[in-house]
């Protein structure tokens, strides 16, 4: 049996980090983040396939790399522990999200029926593939937060691709994403948000949040754009004022 490399672990963000984002959309995120100096933390490619799920957790990469015969052989998969993406999958505890750089290939399917059943046994959060899933009919049964590519009937080594590490960086839909980086998703898409950007992303956004209900407010009731939206700083009293009658300390 061919070596299997230490899968590197992983650094989990505190469980109140991850409570608190929870309340977050990721397009709040996404301009907090740009705002910030990263410009684009949106993932393009994956996009729901569950509209009305949203997650946040924990990234465990798995990397994909164009077949090679002398560094993969589909002779060496007939012992199913050399399957790395087996291995992404060990690593999994509850509210993890498995983050996939499958290199966009549209042709081979990452994880089936079988490996979905036993990711979501562990109290996975979600899956992010930049690329494909394949047995969609039984995977949709089990209800998992998905953002993928797409589906394919073929299997992951099938065509061209093969599973080359786990728990290392990768790109997955234009992003780095670090091991251990948060993964925000929802119906906007998938952000990547990193561990050192967490408590300020929550005080700003939560800042942002609350302005933001004075202003939509504000503006149903035919105010003016200009004024509230963003926030001028001659609204600033008036939101003050909004805030001590409705925002609990």
């Amino acid at each position: 049996m061919p070596t299997i490399p230490e899968i590197p672990k992983i650094n989990r963000p505190p469980k109140h980090v991850i409570d608190a984002l929870k309340g977050i959309g990721t397009a709040t995120v996404a301009g907090t983040l740009g705002h910030s100096g990263f410009r684009n933390p949106h993932m393009l490619g994956p996009v729901t396939q569950r509209p009305g799920k949203s997650i946040v957790g924990p990234a465990l990469t798995l990397q994909f790399l164009p077949q090679r015969p002398d560094l993969f052989s589909e002779g060496e998969y007939s012992d199913p522990e050399t399957q790395l993406h087996r291995h992404v999958l060990y690593q999994v505890e509850e509210g993890d999200v498995v983050v996939v750089d499958a290199r966009g290939d549209m042709s081979s399917g990452v994880f089936g029926d079988m490996m979905s059943t036993y990711f979501k046994g562990r109290g996975g959060a979600g899956i992010i593939i930049d690329g494909v899933m394949r047995d969609r009919p039984n995977v949709e049964k089990l209800d998992l937060a998905l953002w993928l590519r797409g589906w394919t009937p073929n299997y992951h080594v099938q065509v061209s691709i093969f599973p080359s590490a786990v728990n290392v960086p990768i790109s997955c839909g234009g992003v780095t994403v670090m091991p251990g980086d948060i993964i925000m998703a929802d119906d906007d898409g998938v952000i990547v948000l990193p561990p050192s950007m967490a408590e300020a992303v929550i005080e700003d956004s939560q800042k942002h949040a609350e302005w933001e209900v004075f202003s939509r407010q504000k503006l149903m009731q035919g105010a003016d754009l200009r004024r509230y939206y963003p926030l001028h700083k001659d609204a600033e009293p008036e939101y003050e004022e909004w805030k001590k009658l409705h925002i609990k300390k």
